[in-house]
């Protein structure tokens, strides 16, 4: 039977590209877009050399007529976003759950193109800023594209996708001034939140801080909606996508967010690229928590409700496959910004469940295309393109790069043979689950999706300490701002039914006192607590949520500054510095000036940075060599100064070694004078920070100053809020 004949894009730039070369081996002659050779691009033709310019230059108009068109619509939210290709590749095969071939094989290595972006944000704004981050995931499989397009945070604003226009105008810039830019701090935004209780579990999310991710290698990543997986035997299961990192997940503190803001407002899009451009590759497991139909019921929440997680202590998560980005772009516009992802594009045993925010999600992203990307033809982009076969009918529009030959462009059809004709039984087609469905054609809310702030009270318990004083803290920062003090009144009360110490911490910081509505709020939260008993699976608390828990047991990737002048002890920067960079680490020498500057022992050191371009906020942990010339040149600069207070401050590790303890003695921080009185060789290590003088060997402070490393914070330094940083 005949097909009709396609030549696809791959084969027509391959005879164009082979036709170019010969014509022009070196490929070194600049041209028109159609090919044709310049003489000069640096000279508009005209009229003698000072006369007017011709309309006849042709290469004038095409080259001005490019670059006024280069941009493209942004995209409305998720704006600003970073991306890699990688691969994906699952453990042991998963027959048991899906039909989904990618899921397999375990020796099959699945392409795949990651995005992660910021939602509220311009192109422009800061990666740093309190936000939601995307992880997007387009897996190029043999059975078509599948984007898992999903957020850092679990769970979502609303429950109902129509919603979605409200919360987008809420939390972007104000229409009448244009601000803020990228923040949710203003008071449109918790206008709304203040006057929608659904929101409320997101907010916990978003005012903790997993909303400043130390970087996009340390979050975890969710697919948020309750999916379907379907078995070749057609039995459904439903599941929850979530993306493990295998650094662990790791955060940044306020202050230093909003710092790296103005230092490097690239400083997440920067380390991502770094890190696989000297190959460590970012790593995340693919978890999935599997729930039989027949227990969907069984939870004390509604498994469709995207406010809602499933506690992993209820439904642990199956670790089933690694996801490893190993390039980068090679063009940000060609790629990462017209890279689309489509909640739509599932493949055979993966499929939709009636999560109403998902529904819409499935007509937005594809509408939004559209407009962005120029017309319907966006998924012919290379980065777009499907690895499968692409057969069908679909013809002409904007953009449209395949050539389709024959007569018959239409189903059914006998004059090119039938073809393509619909995939029969057994031939790898994508059926749509036979969910059964029955009910009465209305506008309404399930009452199961009725309760929004038992969830949010879990989070408030399950975290630590540190963690709750920076959500209270957070939360204060953010109403602080809005000048409606009503709105303010509002919220308080909100997060009061969330928690009754959460509550009066707020409103302590915001100097709302004697408001009424307040123990109003109290007495609701008792009533709903006491209504909340019940015998479905639940739990009270879920240390799954806090990022304590997470794992440290590694520095790879972590960077370290290295403080150093003129007669620093190389003997001891050298012990230091290569055991870090054997563990993983990324060590930085930073010093007044670039260039290199003079050991103690009459070798040159090179300098990574000057400290007029970098601060502590952009690496991990600080270490200070020995070297008494080195130490009393930093004693007499501010900048060293400052730099080991403020990393004690945000909770950072500081190792120094001989007379590099004196810097810190000279510094604001306590609990290292210790190390001056104590015998000689002998390792003082406490709230992360890690001392020795006189030592032959380093052996002892190296181990324990690792170990700081690792914990990555230590927030058991109570003077730190007395350290000027």
């Amino acid at each position: 039977m005949a097909h009709t004949k396609t030549t696809s894009i791959d084969e027509q730039a391959k005879i164009r590209d082979l036709e170019a070369e010969r014509k022009d081996p070196a490929g070194t002659h600049l041209t028109t877009d159609q090919g044709i050779r310049i003489d000069d691009t640096d000279n508009s033709l005209k009229v003698g050399a000072r006369g007017p310019t011709l309309l006849e230059d042709f290469h004038l108009r095409e080259k001005l007529t490019r670059f006024d068109h280069e941009r493209i619509p942004e995209r409305v939210v998720h704006a600003r976003g970073s991306a890699a290709h990688g691969y994906f590749q699952v453990y042991a095969s998963l027959k048991d759950l899906t039909r989904a071939r990618f899921l397999q094989d375990p020796a099959v290595k699945t392409p795949v193109f990651v995005r992660f972006s910021t939602v509220v944000g311009s192109r422009g704004s800061a990666d740093t800023v309190r936000d939601v981050r995307g992880f997007a995931v387009k897996f190029y499989t043999e059975e078509g594209n599948f984007d898992l397009v999903g957020n850092n945070i679990p769970v979502f604003f609303i429950q109902d996708g129509i919603k979605f226009p409200d919360l987008v105008h809420a939390v972007k810039p104000e229409p009448d001034r244009e601000i803020p830019q990228a923040a949710s701090a203003h008071d449109t935004f918790w206008d709304f939140a203040s006057l929608v209780p659904e929101i409320t579990h997101m907010l916990m999310w978003v005012l903790s801080d997993r909303a400043i991710p130390r970087s996009f290698r340390m979050m975890e990543g969710f697919g948020v909606h309750t999916f379907r997986l379907v078995d070749e035997a057609g039995k459904s299961r439903f599941v929850k996508f979530h993306w493990k990192p295998l650094l662990g997940v790791h955060s940044l503190v306020w202050d230093e967010a909003q710092k790296i803001a103005g230092q490097d407002p690239d400083y997440h899009r920067r380390d991502l690229w770094n890190a696989i451009e000297k190959g460590a590759y970012p790593e995340y497991e693919l978890g999935l928590q599997v729930i039989e139909e027949d227990e969907a019921d069984d939870f004390d929440f509604d498994l469709l409700d995207p406010t809602k997680i499933v506690p992993e202590e209820l439904v642990p998560v199956r670790r089933v496959g690694k996801l490893v980005l190993n390039r980068n772009p090679d063009n940000f516009f060609a790629e990462t910004e017209q890279v689309a992802f489509c909640v739509q594009n599932v493949v055979p045993g993966v499929d939709f469940t009636d999560d109403p925010l998902m529904h819409a999600r499935l007509f937005s992203y594809l509408d939004t295309q559209l407009t962005r990307l120029g017309g319907p033809n966006f998924a012919q982009i290379p980065i777009n393109r499907p690895v499968a076969r692409v057969d069908n009918h679909q013809k002409d529009g904007f953009h449209q790069h395949r050539i389709p030959t024959g007569r018959a462009h239409y189903t059914p059809n006998s004059l090119g043979g039938g073809c393509p004709m619909v995939a029969g039984p057994g031939a790898g087609a994508f059926t749509h689950y036979p969910e059964k469905l029955s009910g009465v054609k209305q506008r309404a809310r399930s009452e199961s999706f009725g309760d929004h702030f038992s969830q949010a009270t879990l989070f408030w318990k399950s975290i630590s300490t540190p963690e709750k004083e920076h959500l209270v803290k957070a939360a204060i920062f953010e109403l602080g701002k809005v000048e409606s003090k009503v709105i303010r009144e509002r919220m308080v009360e909100q997060f009061t039914r969330v928690d009754t110490a959460f509550g009066q911490a707020v409103a302590a910081g915001l100097g709302i006192t004697g408001h009424a509505g307040l123990g109003a709020a109290v007495k609701r939260a008792a009533h709903a607590a006491a209504q909340k008993i019940t015998t479905k699976r639940s739990v009270s608390e879920s240390p799954a949520l806090s990022m304590e828990n997470t794992v440290k047991s590694s520095i790879r990737t972590r960077r370290v500054a290295v403080l150093a002048e003129k007669g620093v002890s190389l003997a001891e920067l050298s012990a230091v510095k290569s055991a870090l960079v054997a563990e993983g680490a990324e060590v930085h020498v930073i010093s007044s000036t670039l260039g290199t500057i003079e050991a103690a022992e009459g070798s040159d050191v090179e300098v990574d940075q000057a400290s007029i371009h970098v601060g502590s906020v952009l690496y991990d942990a600080v270490f200070v060599p020995g070297g008494a010339a080195s130490v009393e040149a930093m004693k007499k600069l501010g900048d060293p100064i400052h730099f080991v207070n403020e990393a004690f401050r945000h909770n950072k590790p500081i190792g120094a070694t001989g007379e590099g303890v004196e810097l810190l003695l000279a510094s604001h921080i306590k609990g290292v004078t210790v190390a001056s009185a104590g015998a000689a060789g002998q390792t003082f290590s406490a709230e992360g920070v890690v001392t020795v003088r006189g030592a032959k060997d380093l052996a002892v402070f190296i181990q324990d100053f690792i170990k700081a490393i690792a914990q990555h914070r230590h927030w058991s330094r109570a003077e730190k809020e007395s350290v000027p940083a």
